[in-house]
């Protein structure tokens, strides 16, 4: 499968953003998603993920309340919705497509296939 980020940008502290991800291929809703997120001169890490019909969800401490991930199986696409966005958010977003036994995989060995990054920008 192949993935397509998109929708990041330059934000203001407290503003939004919905982060898309295009999915290529017919089997899609056989792959877990998440996303990750990268800042300067720190390792990748998990931000979100979702369950293969998209009935279950988990998040990173650290974005939950604030951040919804959703997909949508029919258009092979995932979503990030981002509210309250704060500095330190700022970071290339990645999606995620694992093909594993378990949906959720908080890690980025649980993903076997990448998109190439969407960069998010918070000021403050």
């Amino acid at each position: 499968v192949q993935l397509q980020a998109s929708g990041g940008g330059l934000v203001q502290a407290g503003g939004a953003l919905r982060l898309s991800c295009a999915a290529s291929g017919r089997t899609f809703r056989s792959y877990a998603m998440g996303w990750f997120r990268q800042a300067p001169g720190k390792e990748r890490e998990f931000v979100a993920a979702i369950s293969w019909s998209g009935g279950s969800t988990h998040y990173v401490d650290s974005v939950k309340g604030r951040f919804t991930i959703s997909r949508d199986n029919a258009k092979n696409m995932v979503y990030l919705q981002m509210n309250s966005l704060k500095p330190e958010d700022t970071a290339v977003y990645y999606c995620a497509a694992g093909s594993g036994s378990s949906w959720y995989v908080p890690s980025t060995a649980g993903y076997d296939y990448w998109g190439q990054g969407t960069l998010v920008t918070v000021s403050s």
